[in-house]
């Protein structure tokens, strides 16, 4: 990935702005495909305002014909609500850029000869039967359920995707993406991370779903592009996970947002969303074998360096 030109659907979204950033960083020209339903100009504005010669906005909705002028070398799948808050408030457009989306995508790779890679997601093993989960397991999803719309779109990118790949003989990739965090997520994500640094910093009750004893697996925005890229890089076509494989309870993650924020907040349990996972950790076997990667970043330097960023953002001194 360098010297490239590179497309980048949800370019402007959490982890798509990092991976403009980085794409960037490495020498590429970056084309960023965003129609700012989930993502925000902010994220990418010292790319559009800055001296980034290499870096262009195209504010377009993916799930119609997607055009982009020249060359391109690679195209990055990422367009998508990707938080339950968003997918909730978005089920049609969800479900539309899963299928629509990404059939667009993989057609601007097959008529540009481009690599492809597709943002697919931890969701698509639902509520596991399996731990810790590998790419070999097929899943336990609730098709109708409300989370449905994006597990299935997901799974449907996923079919889509390797169709394209024995069909037209398209060069793909597909990253199963576990729980990521960072900076520039969005305060009011959903998510336990941003939901519980945003509360713990304004010294607010923690609102821990459940009795907390779900587990989740949190890999740094940092890591996880880095295993993107590297998997572009790769010959591999099937799934490969990506995440930190460092589990822990969600009780246990709230607890400690508190210590390191040194709030004041009390603990609230609130009811458990329906289909809420209860468990999720990656096998990341695969990656570390075939790609020589794994997360570097432990769990309490990248809750320190969110918890930072979410203070300048929300203008609130230690």
């Amino acid at each position: 990935m360098k010297n490239s030109r590179v497309v980048v659907t949800g370019g402007a979204g959490f982890i798509g702005s990092h991976l403009c950033d980085k794409l960037i960083a490495l020498g590429n020209d970056v084309i960023c495909v965003d129609n700012l339903l989930t993502g925000h100009r902010l994220n990418i504005e010292h790319l559009i305002e800055g001296e980034h010669q290499n870096f262009t906005l195209i504010e377009h909705n993916v799930s119609e014909h997607i055009h982009v002028e020249g060359n391109v070398d690679a195209v990055f799948h990422l367009a998508s609500p990707a938080s339950p808050n968003d997918y909730l408030k978005f089920p049609i457009q969800t479900l539309k850029v899963g299928s629509l989306g990404t059939h667009n995508a993989l057609g601007l790779a097959k008529e540009k000869k481009a690599r492809f890679l597709l943002a697919s997601t931890s969701e698509v093993y639902g509520d596991p039967q399996i731990h810790p989960q590998n790419e070999e397991y097929w899943g336990h999803v609730n098709p109708i359920g409300p989370r449905g719309v994006y597990d299935e779109a997901k799974r449907f990118s996923e079919a889509m995707t390797m169709a394209y790949h024995r069909t037209h003989h398209l060069n793909v990739h597909i990253a199963r993406i576990f729980n990521t965090y960072g900076p520039r997520m969005r305060i009011a994500d959903g998510r336990a991370i941003p939901a519980f640094i945003s509360q713990a910093i304004r010294n607010e009750p923690i609102s821990v779903f459940g009795d907390g004893k779900q587990t989740r697996s949190f890999c740094f925005i940092t890591d996880l592009i880095d295993g993107v890229i590297k998997l572009m890089d790769s010959e591999i076509h099937e799934p490969v996970n990506l995440g930190n494989p460092s589990e822990m309870t969600i009780l246990d993650l709230a607890e400690k947002i508190i210590a390191l924020t040194g709030a004041d907040s009390e603990i609230r349990h609130e009811a458990l969303p329906v289909d809420d996972p209860k468990i999720r950790q990656p096998d990341i076997g695969k990656a570390k074998k075939h790609l020589g990667w794994e997360p570097a970043i432990f769990l309490e330097e990248g809750i320190l360096a969110t918890i930072d960023d979410f203070r300048k953002r929300l203008n609130i001194n230690p």
